[in-house]
């Protein structure tokens, strides 16, 4: 899990998964275009979610297309589930705190 959240620290990384997320499979060209960097940058930025189970490969004829592997970040989700509840509880706190003291 350690790998899943290393990858993910990464803003061009989090960019990847999300157009992967959204359109589905693509070559590394095609997830070049946007971003502001070298196929060669783009293709380390996959090399780390690979390494790190996030991302796959398949080969279409000569083009190599790279598709999403949700089953990393849905352990990311489960662990960090207990502490997205403790932190709403705190934050809901809060909030009545602060309409609290609107009111007086």
């Amino acid at each position: 899990m350690l790998d899943s959240f290393l990858a993910i620290a990464d803003p061009t990384r989090r960019h990847i998964l999300e157009r992967l997320r959204t359109q589905g499979s693509l070559s590394v060209t095609e997830l070049s275009e946007p971003l502001s960097m070298t196929r060669q940058a783009v293709t380390k930025h996959v090399d780390v979610l690979e390494d790190a189970g996030l991302v796959e490969h398949t080969w279409q004829g000569r083009r190599r297309l790279h598709r999403l592997t949700a089953e990393p970040l849905e352990d990311i989700a489960d662990w960090l589930a207990p502490y997205a509840t403790a932190w709403d509880r705190r934050l809901l706190r809060l909030q009545t705190h602060l309409e609290g003291e609107d009111s007086s």
